[in-house]
């Protein structure tokens, strides 16, 4: 009870008041943006009955953000966060009005959708770090930990009631309806924002002569801090597997027991999310954050993988979900602060941007690798296996089959993955010798 008045109080503080106007009004204009793309990915698939061209939606928003990330990087340490989060959210406000005015004329097409997406995800290679410097600049050092957790909330909060909401006004009003919701959430944080929210300014490095010189910069910094660079490519191995059971995951569950099964398993997902980041916003920062990381990922990859691969039936695959999920926004929490905390705040655009490239760029491949070996490799496999084998057996018989074999395959490999980053002496190293570590060092 102590501990629960104590997060109270700490919320309550005048200090946090600005990171907490933010950071929910811009939840709230998130959630309202992950609606009209859900939606937007319902109105595809029957339009098109593609599940290709469905899929394309996600890629054409995410390939501009991996590819241009570490150029936007260089360009948000120069320019004003506040400006750049209002302009990058009002280019996207204006993609959907765009959207739904060629809804209203009925000449929406897809190709339409692969290009707006293509320029919100360009948006967001510059919004994304200028939200997470101003972030750092709002919110005192000490409340890391609980505004870290904080934003894993919104985030598994809008995991769940996007599909939940997107569903329920698509159905009572069509995309009209979703959109329409999603242009007012805009519009209240981009007022709040521009009225009420006013984020310090931090003397920014010497200017380069040019962004790539700053690019270059950005990835100079992480060759030279081989702590946060070990925990970065650690972080990409582990996307890279995580994806690839994305793709499986719907190949597994689906054959065997329906949609309605895999939207039951998405749900303990998001669950898991919601009450890990409860607990990552209500703990203190422990001792190491390193070792949170740590255990928190080798925990979930020794878990997930292992209980889909080889369970038969719902409860298990949600214990699974559950178990592989629960920790992942405590491993977050203490990742983005640990980040925060030893990055210095003039240097953390040009950081993120170069964390989303070699971090993240494992996700689409991920996807590709996944969903064509469970096609190609695994599937046939078992189809070609005789009745009562041993990897029938095993994961049993039928469709389906090949991507539980494939599930259970990611389970030591995930595992081998944190294992072998977990003797990287420098993650290890960073809260113990950060002076050492960081070129920099940190005014924090």
């Amino acid at each position: 009870m102590k501990q629960k008045n104590q997060w109270l109080t700490d919320l309550k503080s005048p200090a946090l008041r600005p990171f907490l106007t933010l950071w929910a009004t811009q939840s709230l204009s998130h959630l309202g943006s992950s609606m009209t793309s859900f939606a937007l990915v319902l109105w595809s698939y029957t339009q098109t009955g593609s599940a290709l061209a469905t899929a394309l939606l996600s890629v054409s928003t995410y390939a501009p953000y991996v590819i241009f990330s570490i150029f936007a990087g260089a360009l948000s340490d120069r320019w004003d966060k506040r400006k750049t989060m209002l302009a990058c959210d009002t280019m996207a406000a204006a993609c959907t009005l765009l959207t739904l005015l060629l809804l209203w004329r009925g000449s929406l097409q897809a190709w339409h959708l692969y290009l707006i997406n293509a320029l919100n995800g360009l948006m967001n290679t510059f919004q994304q770090p200028a939200s997470e410097v101003a972030v750092s600049l709002l919110a005192p050092k000490e409340q890391y930990q609980r505004v870290s957790g904080l934003q894993s909330l919104s985030s598994s909060a809008a995991s769940i009631l996007t599909p939940i909401f997107a569903t329920a006004l698509f159905g009572l009003g069509g995309m009209e309806v979703v959109i329409g919701v999603d242009l007012a959430t805009f519009l209240l944080a981009f007022l709040m924002l521009l009225i009420k929210i006013r984020i310090p300014q931090k003397p920014a490095p010497a200017a380069k002569p040019n962004v790539l010189s700053e690019m270059r910069e950005g990835l100079a910094y992480l060759f030279h801090t081989p702590g946060i660079l070990g925990l970065i490519l650690f972080l990409a191995a582990i996307n890279l597997i995580a994806m690839a059971f994305e793709a499986a995951l719907p190949a597994m569950v689906i054959p065997r027991s329906g949609e309605t099964a895999l939207g039951m398993v998405s749900a303990c997902t998001g669950l898991a999310n919601v009450a890990g980041s409860l607990i990552a916003a209500a703990m203190h920062p422990p001792e190491s954050r390193v070792k949170v990381i740590f255990w928190s990922l080798l925990l979930s990859m020794s878990t997930e993988n292992l209980l889909l691969g080889i369970g038969r039936s719902l409860p298990i695959w949600c214990v699974g979900a559950v178990m592989g999920w629960l920790l992942i926004p405590i491993m977050n929490t203490n990742l983005n602060a640990l980040y925060r905390t030893y990055v210095p705040v003039e240097y953390q655009g040009r950081f993120y941007a170069a964390r989303n490239s070699l971090q993240f760029f494992t996700i689409p491949l991920g996807y590709l690798l996944g969903g064509w070996l469970t096609d190609n490799v695994f599937e046939p496999l078992m189809a070609a296996q005789l009745p009562g084998s041993f990897l029938c057996r095993l994961v049993g018989e039928g469709k389906g089959a090949g991507a539980a074999l494939f599930l259970l395959i990611l389970w030591p490999a995930g595992v081998l993955v944190c294992l072998i980053f977990g003797a990287n002496r420098h993650i290890w190293n960073l809260e113990k010798n950060t002076e050492k570590e960081n070129p920099h060092g940190s005014d924090q």
